[in-house]
């Protein structure tokens, strides 16, 4: 994933976007990028590796080395940006948030004409430098955008930052993640989550339609192309990386989550499974919401059984290991012996993806004298690895536990029926729940239902991206 935030003022604005871009620092953990404009310096641009050291530790001291009254930055989970790019389009800084799946079609069909693209970031193309090659085969940067929408496949959110301080803002064409703008006394602000612009004093002024371009100065928001009518935003912006305080679409992350948990507690209680509990708690930290609202509807109380020691370890995901990050998972939780013991537990974890983790925080609460534990996933199983977002580390459908269980049960042929799968109340869907019960030692398995997850949210279901679920675009 990844996240940007950009301002543009009558003042100096390097520490507004300083702090914008450390708010974004929940949603990656490889990158951190600045680029300012200053009339008299000029464009300025700073990159940083945050994968052992968080943003704010690494651009600690930012404004005494950038000046600008015009700034975008962003925190990349893929390739390094801001890039500073000179085209016949001028000279510019650009960073997006999005994925290129196509990046080698793109470049043979458009970029090597009798000449040689070579971009190249850990022996893959750098998507930022793409797409502004691809923008630069335009005549202007409206219709460079607009093509770069057109070609990618995946999606794909930019900034630019002009010489001159304007910055151009597109989201992509289907609208999956929200960009934002604000309004303070001295210009304009643009983001992807909107607590960040409203703790720094921004008032809500617009958010982008899909597919939008506007211009942006300190005087004027000016709309460069109009956004579409059709819109897929990412469902698990609600159910998992979007930060609790923000709104999208009009939805806010953290009541959302109570919702949704509160849904699954009423079909639950509805079926008559799970009601004899001690204790409803959340797999920290974006579980827990849900297991709250779960708590509301439930006859059982709120608890939290274990407390994640997090001065030290502050992401789960963090190393970058799969090894190092299973064993900091595990050295993070510390048990409370009193809700534990001879208990019957009920937790509520936003996603099960590979199942490692839970399986590992499962026996964790076992060997300290759980009696049951019981696991409630707060949205549907995952059966297809993101191709928009690239949120998720699964480099194969068959890492995601639901798939690895549908070709256990019936082979290749299971992927015909996905759907049954999906729904708990048929008779595969029984099954591979039942399997997975069995493989990770819960005393019961349940998913939200599809239905669920788009009533919690509130929007039409034709506004939702659910391709992760079900595979449709």
């Amino acid at each position: 994933m990844g996240g940007f935030f950009g301002a543009v003022s009558n003042r100096d604005c390097v520490i507004d976007v300083f702090f914008g871009v450390d708010y974004h620092s929940h949603l990656g953990t490889r990158r951190g990028g600045m680029a300012a404009y200053d009339e008299k310096i000029g464009l300025q641009r700073e990159i940083h590796n945050i994968e052992n050291s968080p943003f704010r530790t690494k651009f600690e001291g930012i404004t005494e080395e950038m000046k600008g009254n015009s700034c975008i930055g962003c925190i990349s989970d893929n390739d390094p940006q801001p890039l500073l790019m000179r085209s016949k389009l001028g000279v510019y800084a650009i960073c997006n948030v999005g994925a290129v799946n196509n990046a080698d079609e793109l470049v043979e069909k458009y970029l090597c004409d009798g000449g040689h693209f070579t971009a190249m970031t850990g022996g893959k193309i750098n998507s930022t430098e793409l797409v502004a090659a691809l923008i630069s085969t335009k005549p202007s940067f409206v219709e460079g955008i607009k093509f770069v929408q057109e070609v990618i496949d995946g999606s794909m959110s930019i900034l630019v930052l002009l010489e001159g301080g304007k910055i151009i803002a597109a989201r992509d064409k289907m609208g999956r993640i929200p960009v934002i703008i604000g309004k303070d006394d001295d210009g304009y602000c643009v983001t992807f989550e909107s607590f960040a612009y409203d703790k720094l004093g921004y008032a809500f002024e617009k958010e982008l339609g899909p597919g939008e371009i506007v211009s942006i100065t300190k005087d004027k928001i000016e709309v460069l192309s109009e956004p579409g009518e059709e819109m897929k935003i990412c469902a698990f912006l609600w159910t998992y990386y979007g930060y609790p305080t923000s709104t999208y679409e009009g939805v806010n992350v953290e009541a959302m989550r109570c919702r949704n948990g509160a849904i699954m507690a009423e079909t639950d209680k509805k079926n008559g499974v799970a009601q004899d509990l001690d204790y409803v708690a959340g797999v920290p930290d974006s579980g827990t919401p849900h297991a709250i609202g779960y708590a509301n509807v439930s006859s059982a109380d709120f608890a939290r059984p274990f407390i994640k020691y997090t001065p030290t370890w502050p992401r789960s995901f963090m190393p970058s290991n799969q090894k190092e990050r299973n064993k900091v998972a595990k050295m993070k939780l510390v048990p409370v012996h009193e809700l534990i013991e001879n208990k019957k537990l009920l937790f509520v974890d936003d996603s099960i993806v590979r199942g490692t983790q839970l399986r590992e925080t499962v026996e964790f609460l076992y060997e300290n004298g759980a009696k049951e534990v019981h696991i409630r996933s707060a949205c549907p199983p995952i059966m297809y690895g993101c191709k928009y977002l690239n949120f998720s580390r699964s480099t194969s459908e068959m890492e995601l536990i639901a798939r690895q269980t549908i070709m256990e049960l019936e082979g290749e042929d299971g992927v015909n029926y996905i759907d049954e799968y999906i729904d708990g109340n048929t008779e595969r869907g029984k099954k591979m729940r039942k399997a997975i019960c069995e493989k990770l030692h819960f005393s019961s398995l349940d998913y939200q239902s599809l239905e669920g997850v788009i009533k919690s949210i509130g929007l039409p279901a034709c506004k939702i991206c659910t391709y992760c679920w079900n595979g449709k675009e």
